[in-house]
């Protein structure tokens, strides 16, 4: 296997997608000539042509409408935002449209389409290339939200999303496009959406992560078990929206302590739902309140401020050991 860094694990996707499904195709700003912002479909213009992947002008509300008429007729188009604060000006037509089609229809209609947008702050970006706020669509029915956390499941995930059915917001966090590289086969491989995953084993507390928040909830859990001697059930979401609360329930019931870790705001961020499910299934194994370690309730800084707001390894350790009594 080729070890990738996430930006040539999503490369190597879109690429196989491309060659093996006439139907799919390809579009947003700048995502032929220049390969992207992030150059994530770098090449795939050379191989595939501009008939399949499609540079369009500055509009985000004309890629997702043009992405919603492809995939209603047929075709499964992955557009691109360039960045996730720049899906807002499309909002309209992923809520009003996209969401909404297969019910509107009874079923008549679906929309195979995915938005890959890049998200989360790390990479000292200028206002609204920096935010979190997969909340937004993670609350809109109709809708998927899958966020991968390296590079094997974020190709695995993409593909899966390429064939689904029904319309999938893929956030990729562009803090570890390129911050570190894991084996990927050349093979096909897929994950199924809305499944988590348990990426870490332990007996004294539990905690719930997604996205660019794995690596430094890891970290921590690394530190509590060889400073402290906790040991962490550290889960990864992977999918937002369908939640899978299987793991994270169990999870608490072995434990009775459960932290959340997300780089979104804190009110009305997706470890509210998380708390709201384990107080619905798991509330009498909770030995202490559910911890949050997320970003704060404000306008994501620039990136003079936005490593203080990020959260990160030594804030989440902090927060455990003040729940096992260590603080």
């Amino acid at each position: 296997m080729a070890k990738m860094t996430m930006a040539q694990a999503l490369n190597l996707a879109l690429q196989q997608e491309l060659a093996q499904d006439d139907r799919v195709v390809l579009l947003g700003e700048d995502v032929g000539v220049d390969g992207g912002v992030f150059r994530v479909t770098d090449g795939l213009i050379d191989r595939f042509g501009e008939e399949r992947v499609v540079d369009t002008p500055l509009a985000e509300s004309g890629i997702a409408g043009m992405s919603i008429g492809m995939a209603v007729y047929g075709l499964r188009p992955v557009c691109e935002m360039q960045f996730s604060g720049f899906s807002y000006q499309a909002f309209h037509q992923i809520e009003n449209h996209a969401a909404r089609l297969r019910w509107r229809s009874q079923g008549r209609l679906s929309v195979p389409m995915v938005l890959r947008a890049p998200y989360g702050g790390g990479v000292r970006a200028l206002e609204h290339h920096s935010e979190s706020r997969e909340a937004y669509y993670a609350h809109t029915p109709g809708l998927k939200m899958v966020i991968p956390s390296g590079p094997r499941n974020a190709r695995a995930l993409l593909v899966s999303a390429i064939r689904d059915p029904d319309p999938v917001i893929f956030f990729e966090a562009k803090a570890i496009y390129r911050a570190y590289r894991e084996d990927v086969p050349e093979e096909e491989e897929t994950l199924p959406i809305g499944q988590s995953r348990k990426i870490r084993e332990g007996q004294d507390l539990t905690m719930v992560t997604y996205g660019a928040m794995v690596r430094p909830t890891l970290a921590a859990a690394e530190e509590l078990s060889r400073k402290d001697g906790i040991e962490a059930d550290v889960i990864d979401l992977l999918t937002v929206a369908p939640l899978d609360d299987s793991l994270f329930t169990a999870s608490a019931r072995q434990t009775g302590r459960v932290m959340v870790v997300h780089e979104a705001p804190r009110s009305f961020g997706p470890g509210a739902e998380i708390m709201a499910r384990l107080v619905e299934k798991s509330f009498y194994y909770l030995e202490v309140p559910i911890a949050r370690v997320t970003g704060y309730d404000v306008v994501t800084p620039l990136f003079s401020r936005e490593q203080h707001y990020i959260p990160h390894a030594d804030r989440v350790r902090e927060a455990a050991r003040q729940m096992l009594g260590e603080g």
